[in-house]
């Protein structure tokens, strides 16, 4: 830490200039969200079913309800033994927002092409209690850019966050968030997706982090990241509850 140590009065200073400039990304935010809100929509036409923990469901059926869907793509592959750490950080942050969104008419449900009994597994052993179904054996994750066969990681590019990146940067599963809207016709429209960094606001954590004296304190995004049963002392604290 090399911060320099001032006056109350020049710390004043500097936080009042710094102020202008948070509320400048705050009105960008407005303008940001104004434009995400007038982005053309995509009807969806194809059939997409998902094992879920009350059978199959298609994709009209994942609105529980509701006249909006927000899909996690959640990194969680048919052959892995856990689901991303990151996707991990980011679903911890889920289950107090429900509420919330389910009475705002959205409804959040998270996607992984990992068999069911291993999605329930994860889920138990995390503790989460948000809807999560499984796309295997469905087009679902492909379409949506967000899983890739072998075959798409041998070519020169793979498409994810609407460019081609290199294969060294891709895996076989890689997070995502989709957004749906059902008109009273029970058609489907595709809104938004957003990839890599950009749900990363979904985050709260990272946003207090961001105001906290040392920040993210990270090399790279996120390194300091585990799941939240595997910090020193997690053990302990659990069983004390």
């Amino acid at each position: 830490m090399q911060n320099q140590v001032v006056s109350r009065e020049q710390w004043l200073e500097a936080r009042r200039a710094l102020l202008l400039k948070e509320k400048e990304a705050t009105h960008l935010r407005d303008r940001i969200n104004a434009e995400r809100l007038a982005m053309p929509w995509v009807k969806v036409d194809k059939d997409y079913v998902f094992d879920t923990p009350q059978g199959k469901k298609g994709l009209s059926d994942l609105f529980d309800g509701r006249s909006q869907l927000m899909i996690y793509h959640f990194m969680l592959g048919p052959d892995w033994e856990a689901g991303c750490t990151g996707c991990s950080f980011l679903s911890d942050h889920v289950d107090g927002a429900l509420p919330h969104l389910n009475h705002h008419d959205v409804t959040w449900v998270a996607v992984s092409r990992a068999p069911l009994a291993k999605i329930d597994a994860y889920k138990k052993r995390m503790g989460w209690k948000f809807p999560w179904v499984s796309s295997f054996g469905s087009d679902f994750n492909f379409d949506y850019h967000v899983s890739f066969s072998p075959e798409d990681l041998a070519k020169d590019k793979v498409f994810y966050n609407f460019t081609g990146i290199e294969p060294a940067e891709a895996h076989d599963e890689l997070p995502g968030l989709s957004s749906f809207y059902k008109n009273e016709r029970g058609e489907i429209f595709h809104t938004y997706s957003s990839y890599a960094r950009g749900p990363e606001e979904l985050i709260g954590t990272l946003m207090i982090l961001d105001r906290a004296p040392k920040g993210r304190n990270e090399e790279g995004t996120m390194d300091f990241v585990k799941r939240h049963d595997e910090y020193e002392g997690a053990q302990k604290t659990q069983s004390r509850h």
